[in-house]
């Protein structure tokens, strides 16, 4: 077998993406004010020297400003062509960009000051006297502080990965703990139907391979929500074959975002819970109510079912699957999410609240 050709070059490599937007508005307000913090601490140290603290403030923080603002700006034009490069190619360019920046603004501060002590006829004390004393430190500087910050960014950025890759890893493995889960529930419905009435159980096949196209068979860690509204709608449909005119499951969820992204199996769970717990014990059955609604921003899920589940019933997969799915909204939205129980003796309810974030679903693992 032939080994596949090298990559181009000019393909480069995901870690040569690592320096920070510098278009954006927080990341110029972020260089401002490190230039004029670093100014203010060089015109404190030169202070005892010159005894001049305001002109040498003047001087240090409007030829920092101007500097890093220009760093700052040539880094933002050539950022996608940057990434595109690999990794030693992409620093060695960025760190060129910098001290060209600098050479260029010192030269530029140099020649201006002797175009206006020219026209002063007396040297201003603002400006550079001595060429090669002032151009050749700043480069020097400019080297060692931009290749200390590229090395920054790089870090930042490899550690911002290496937390994304963890996060991502743990949402599969919740993911992957929870569908044999789900599988295995869902054969058993249909071991049952296979004795009392196969046509129905037929049908639970159909729905079963329904739900294993939508859901199992999708290595994404999220979906939108309109197809996990179809992955719970379609187990209610095995449940009810099992259960018949026992089951009663009321949708109140028409004002939701379709569109909006959720993490996988998050709605059957709880519904399969609701069913289990609630529904499935009752002679006479009941009703599993779901509202949906989203306002200000945020998602709010309800699954309220007509039993209490005190601790004595509560079958073992029951709390692995509240803290699974606890645990999964957690990474997809740090600290912006929750789920919460009500227990209110003749009614349990379990809530969602999350971020709404509209766009498509992740994409696979293999992209």
């Amino acid at each position: 077998m032939s080994a596949d050709p090298p990559a181009p070059a000019s393909a480069g490599d995901e870690r040569s993406a690592y320096l920070p937007d510098f278009c954006a508005p927080h990341a110029v307000l972020a260089v401002v004010l490190v230039a004029t913090l670093i100014a203010l601490v060089l015109a404190l140290a030169r202070q005892s020297v010159s005894g001049e603290l305001w002109t040498e403030l003047a001087r240090t923080s409007g030829y920092l400003l101007w500097t890093t603002l220009l760093c700052a700006a040539l880094l933002c034009r050539a950022r996608p062509w940057l990434a595109r490069q690999t990794l030693k190619n992409s620093t060695l360019a960025a760190l060129g960009l910098i001290v060209g920046a600098v050479a260029i603004l010192s030269e530029c501060v140099f020649w201006l000051g002797r175009l206006w002590d020219a026209q002063l006829g007396a040297p201003s004390g603002l400006f550079p006297t001595e060429h090669a004393a002032f151009l050749l430190p700043n480069l020097f500087i400019g080297t060692i502080v931009g290749g200390l910050a590229l090395r920054y960014f790089y870090v930042a950025n490899e550690w911002k990965r290496s937390v994304e890759l963890e996060a991502r890893t743990r949402v599969r493995v919740l993911q992957a703990r929870i569908r044999p889960h789900f599988l295995f529930n869902s054969m058993n419905t249909i071991a049952a139907l296979t004795r009392t009435d196969p046509a129905r159980a037929e049908e639970a096949i159909e729905d079963l391979a329904d739900l294993f196209r939508v859901a199992l068979a999708e290595s994404r860690p999220q979906i939108s929500l309109r197809e996990e509204l179809e992955v719970a709608r379609t187990y209610q449909r095995i449940e009810q074959l099992r259960l018949g005119t026992r089951l009663d499951v009321h949708w109140n969820v028409d004002a939701l975002p379709q569109d909006a992204i959720v993490p996988g199996l998050l709605l059957q769970p709880l519904l399969e819970n609701a069913i289990g717990h609630g529904i499935e014990p009752l002679p006479e059955g009941g009703t599993v109510t779901i509202v949906g609604r989203a306002d200000d921003g945020m998602i709010s899920l309800e699954v309220e079912n007509p039993v209490s589940m005190r601790a004595g019933s509560t079958r073992p997969g029951h709390r692995m699957a509240l803290d699974n799915i606890r645990q999964r909204l957690e990474l997809l939205f740090p600290g912006q999410a929750s789920v919460t129980v009500h227990d209110h003796g003749a009614a349990y309810r379990v809530t969602l609240r999350f971020p709404l974030v509209l766009g498509p679903a992740a994409t696979s693992d293999d992209e």
